[in-house]
């Protein structure tokens, strides 16, 4: 067994994620410019990115980004931000993540097969799938 971890150091990772899905642009920037770790994951492998794609928060999505965090990062299920996006009908969120680089074709269910599901049309047209 690993070491116990500090109560402040998993109340704090617990703020940052409560930022993420809140979408506080400025606080979440903030704390990765300070030394957060911008693909910092809960216990269930989501990423910061991953909440706040998920939430619908173009803004913290792009400042994410703009700051490293793997776009293409799936969690424990397989899952990428950017078919979390297509499933929640975040289309702008689907553009920032794009404009990022992210890959229609990671994760399971990808993001191309997430806007077939949907019958998105436009998306599969803006992933090159339709």
């Amino acid at each position: 067994m690993g070491e116990a971890l500090d109560p402040e150091v998993v109340e704090l990772a617990g703020k940052i994620f409560d930022l993420a899905r809140a979408g506080d642009t400025d606080a979440l920037a903030a704390y990765v410019d300070a030394g957060v770790p911008v693909n910092l994951s809960n216990d269930s492998g989501d990423s910061l990115l991953m909440l706040a794609a998920y939430h619908g928060h173009a803004p913290a999505v792009r400042v994410l980004v703009e700051r490293g965090a793997d776009v293409d990062r799936a969690n424990d299920r397989g899952q990428t931000p950017l078919a979390g996006a297509v499933f929640k009908g975040a289309d702008d969120v689907v553009r920032a993540l794009v404009d990022g680089g992210a890959d229609p074709a990671a994760g399971t269910p990808s993001a191309i097969d997430t806007a077939r599901m949907f019958d998105k049309v436009e998306l599969l047209t803006l992933f090159g799938a339709a």
